[in-house]
């Protein structure tokens, strides 16, 4: 968990606990999506730069992994792995957990695109991006690939 990149914290609130005690589902991929929006401030995408290079970053794809509960109270965080990059994509893994036991709670593999508001298209990332994410890459590239990535959902016969 050292290596990987700490992007959101959040306490669990009232209004996302379901009526089985727990987070409901839904939740999980709102922290998952506010730790998008904080990888994007850490590659330089956040406000100024959206605005400035006319570009954000789309989820193309993701997939969660429910491992764990948590409840009413509690506070997580959620760490990022960047598992592989091109000239427009980011391949990610976002792990939820309770830092109060080190639990893993959740994990999402994702795939973003970076997008040229004007036309809603791929777009390469802005040099000053790609200069942002090119350590980021170099530090999490001899990670081990987490167990739950590339995972297919289907009904084994």
């Amino acid at each position: 968990m050292d290596a990987l990149l700490r992007v959101h914290q959040a306490s669990i609130i009232e209004d996302w606990i379901d009526y089985n005690g727990h987070l409901r589902d839904a939740y999980y991929l709102l922290l998952f999506s506010h730790a998008t929006d904080a990888l994007m401030e850490h590659i330089g995408l956040d406000a100024d730069g959206r605005a400035l290079y006319g570009h954000t970053l789309y989820t193309l794809e993701a997939h969660i992994n429910y491992l764990s509960e948590t409840h009413l109270g509690e506070q997580v965080q959620v760490f990022t792995q960047l598992l592989d990059h091109d000239s427009k994509r980011l391949h990610i893994v976002h792990h939820l957990y309770r830092p109060a036991d080190a639990q893993l709670l959740a994990v999402s593999e994702q795939m973003l695109m970076n997008i040229a508001a004007n036309t809603g298209r791929g777009a390469k990332f802005a040099g000053a991006v790609e200069v942002r994410i090119a350590p980021l890459f170099q530090a999490h590239r001899e990670l081990p690939r987490p167990g739950y990535c590339g995972r297919v959902i289907g009904i084994r016969r």
